[in-house]
């Protein structure tokens, strides 16, 4: 329920499969990298050794602008 894209019911449906894999694409990267897990109280990230800190939203937007 947290990413609203597959749902056809509102604007945010995608009508295109590139915009559907940057979107989910995006919702991955917060789900792993900034998010805090309920039960660990740190990210997934972390607790898998990859990175030492929890990632702020401009780090992913600086990251995916790099990337152009």
């Amino acid at each position: 329920m947290s990413l609203r894209r597959f749902t056809r019911l509102t604007n945010a449906f995608s009508k295109k499969a590139a915009n559907l894999n940057r979107a989910l694409a995006l919702h991955f990267v917060y789900q792993h990298f900034c998010r805090k897990h309920g039960s660990l109280k740190t990210t997934l990230t972390i607790k898998a050794g990859l990175t030492d800190h929890i990632w702020a939203l401009h780090e992913i937007v600086s990251m995916a602008d790099d990337l152009r």
